[in-house]
């Protein structure tokens, strides 16, 4: 799996649309990849995976009540080739979190310093937390494959409202199309958005 990939195939969206020729494949895949993006803009994370560990850098907050440094990260559901440093080298004792996330199948959003690591963070510097790990999700949960393939369905549909209105005035039926994802998507990606804030 890719990072940021399409949640869906052709094939699959064609099947959910019954359409059975594929005259409108160029269609069906720009669809698919303009929802597969608004579903990531509307949850605030994507739910692919990197090919390969990846470095990244974060800053990490001292929490007085806890006694360690607390570092929110991107979504980690592997441990396979993760490792934890900064400046002075390795540190060797961290806590993944939330605990439970492996066994309800979600992923792991932040990363706690164990007071007696080899190495802790100083504070003094932005970024000092440096992580290597396969980010991203192990597979893409069903509700967000549901959830783009309506918002695909929805995109499609636009072909014949090009202006933003779709029904008819004379039958009462006219409404504006909103710019935001559709209602029954929001729905589905309810337990899936991610709450940006300060590290528990």
């Amino acid at each position: 799996m890719a990072w940021a990939p399409d949640y869906v195939t052709t094939a699959e969206l064609a099947a959910f649309l019954r359409i059975t020729d594929s005259v409108d494949d160029v269609q069906l895949a720009l669809a698919i990849t303009a929802a597969s993006r608004a579903v990531d803009e509307h949850c605030d994370r994507q739910f692919g995976k990197v090919d390969a560990p990846a470095q990244r850098l974060y800053t990490p907050v001292w929490r007085p009540e806890r006694g360690r440094w607390v570092a929110r990260i991107d979504d980690l559901m592997s441990t396979t080739g993760l490792t934890v440093s900064v400046s002075a080298g390795t540190v060797d004792l961290y806590t993944l979190e939330p605990a439970n996330a492996a066994a309800d199948a979600r992923p792991w959003t932040q990363l706690a310093i164990d007071p007696d690591a080899a190495n802790q963070p100083t504070g003094d510097e932005l970024n000092e937390l440096i992580v290597v790990a396969p980010w991203g999700w192990t597979t893409t949960p069903p509700p967000v494959r549901q959830a783009v393939l309506l918002q695909a369905s929805r995109f499609l549909a636009r072909r014949d409202s090009p202006f933003g209105v779709a029904g008819s005035p004379d039958l009462g039926s006219e409404m504006r199309l909103l710019a935001r994802v559709d209602a029954d998507v929001a729905v589905s990606l309810r337990g899936y958005r991610r709450m940006r804030g300060a590290v528990a």
